[in-house]
């Protein structure tokens, strides 16, 4: 056999082994990738946090180029975000955002931490992102809505309690925040309409009927709200405000045997004295 022909059997053999051993060592890889998000989502279920974050960094950083990486970042993120890592959860779920930037998950859990943060106007955006992909996605209606509240926007926060009570007729949290909003518009009739259905089909929580006592009082009906303020008191008979309620209205009726009553009641459940001072003054 010529020479030539020798060294050119040699380089052919040894191209194959090259790309065989580079195809076991590509092979090995994706293996030892898996095999670290398994670990890591194990330890996530354990609750072994710290571990668990470290498992999601280096098969990151194994493989940055994975399309697969965007639900890491995701998964990374709630991770940090359990332990209280806030600046770094939303790092990471930007990261997964970057990959894939229609995430209804990702942006929800992103907007969640904004409003933590207090950052409205960044949640803000993450749930109008929400609501362009699922019109009626009921965290992000909920939400944005409620930010609406806190800049006075009474139309925005309107459309979208409606929006989402015409998809879900007996969502709580939407008829009490359609209530408040009401209120807040001084449209008291149809506040109370909301408030006395989320009584009547809530006749166990004290926070409803809490808050249409409020309302009774802004409509100049106190006897009413003392009466839900009683009922109330009979459901929770340890919540302190109730009686701080309660002494309010009284002292507004002049009575203020029953309003000195009611403070002392609220001091012994465990309103710290000097708060109710100068009621109290008001009711000798």
């Amino acid at each position: 056999m010529q020479p030539e022909l020798i060294s050119m059997e040699n380089r052919m053999k040894q191209i194959v082994c090259y790309l065989m051993l580079l195809c076991a060592c590509m092979q090995l890889q994706a293996q030892t990738y898996d095999e670290l998000i398994t670990s890591a989502l194990d330890a996530a279920k354990k609750d072994s946090l710290r571990k668990s974050e470290t498992l999601f960094k280096q098969a990151l950083k194994m493989d940055p180029a994975n399309m697969r990486n965007a639900l890491l970042f995701t998964n990374l993120g709630t991770v940090q975000r359990r332990l209280g890592k806030i600046d770094d959860a939303i790092d990471s779920y930007t990261l997964s955002l970057n990959i894939t930037p229609y995430s209804v998950v990702t942006l929800l859990n992103r907007a969640s931490l904004y409003l933590e943060k207090n950052l409205f106007d960044r949640a803000y955006v993450d749930y109008c992102n929400v609501i362009d992909i699922d019109k009626t996605n009921k965290e992000a209606l909920l939400f944005r809505a409620y930010i609406y509240m806190q800049r006075r926007d009474y139309k925005g926060a309107r459309i979208d309690y409606n929006t989402l009570l015409q998809e879900e007729p007996g969502n709580n949290t939407a008829r009490l925040g359609r209530a408040i909003l009401n209120q807040k518009e001084l449209r008291y009739r149809e506040s109370l309409e909301d408030f006395n259905r989320l009584v009547s089909d809530n006749p166990k929580d004290v926070s409803y009927l809490k808050a249409r006592a409020t309302l009774a009082v802004e409509m100049n009906t106190p006897d009413l709200a003392l009466l839900d303020l009683e009922e109330a008191a009979k459901l929770a008979p340890d919540d302190a405000e109730i009686y701080v309620m309660c002494g309010e209205i009284y002292l507004s009726q002049k009575k203020k045997r029953e309003a000195y009553v009611a403070f002392e009641k609220a001091i012994e459940l465990g309103v710290p004295r000097p708060e109710l001072q100068d009621k109290l003054k008001a009711s000798k």
